[in-house]
């Protein structure tokens, strides 16, 4: 198991600073990412063509930020030859902004629907539960960073867990649309654009989660990838 200064104690300043910095260049990135996420639902729900579009064009610098990461950790592998802790924490990081590259993904395709809904000139039913389940994984996002910026295992189970009730308000809400195209064949095609959108943030709290995995991987060695959520709390509980 690891602690927050554990990466503060080598001969070399020089591999304290590289190590420092990847970190801090994938927390900017999720920054970014967490911000996307939010400008993205807030232009469906206000029906805001032109920050979704933003939101689509900003998707190349978290690919650009991803590609600049990966390059760093592989420079780091390569120069370095890092072992145990060190080793854990590159790794984290290279999985860690693989998840922001896709969380970004799927605020570019929320983007694309904000912008196809506007189009349609109405706002259609849905967009209750596409802020309440926005809410829910932007808090998600912001939580799994904040556990790896602080290598805090309680935060990131804390994480996984609620991924679990988003699955569980994501189902309720298709359901409830799924039914409203029913009663009104006429809102199908408005509909399936909020069904989509709904889908993409689903898929980021799945994101969140593997990120706090990744987490949890970091601070005490074992891989809980495919860990069921009572696996997972024994595993952070064991000191």
């Amino acid at each position: 198991m690891i602690d927050k200064d554990v990466h503060s104690h080598h001969i070399s300043q020089q591999f304290n600073a590289e190590l420092d910095t990847i970190k801090t260049h994938m927390l900017e990135m999720g920054g970014l990412v967490e911000r996307q996420v939010r400008d993205a639902i807030a232009a469906l729900i206000e029906g805001d063509s032109e920050s979704a579009e933003t939101v689509k064009v900003n998707d190349a610098k978290i690919n650009s930020m991803e590609l600049s990461i990966d390059k760093e950790c592989t420079n780091i592998l390569a120069r370095r030859q890092p072992a145990a802790s060190d080793l854990r924490l590159i790794i984290a990081i290279s999985k860690a902004v693989i998840d922001l590259e896709r969380i970004g993904d799927e605020a570019g395709k929320i983007a694309t629907q904000a912008i196809q809904l506007s189009e349609s000139g109405e706002s259609p039913r849905g967009y209750k539960e596409i802020r309440h389940i926005g809410n829910h994984v932007g808090f998600m996002v912001r939580d799994a960073l904040d556990a790896f910026a602080r290598f805090d295992v309680d935060m990131a189970l804390a994480v996984a867990k609620e991924d679990k009730l988003v699955d569980e308000e994501y189902g309720t809400a298709v359901r409830s649309i799924i039914t409203f195209m029913m009663e009104d064949p006429r809102s199908i095609s408005q509909m399936i654009n909020v069904i989509w959108a709904l889908r993409s943030l689903e898929r980021i709290g799945d994101h969140a989660r593997n990120i706090a995995e990744h987490v949890i991987y970091l601070v005490k060695g074992r891989d809980v990838r495919h860990f069921g959520i009572k696996e997972m709390t024994a595993e952070v509980q064991d000191k």
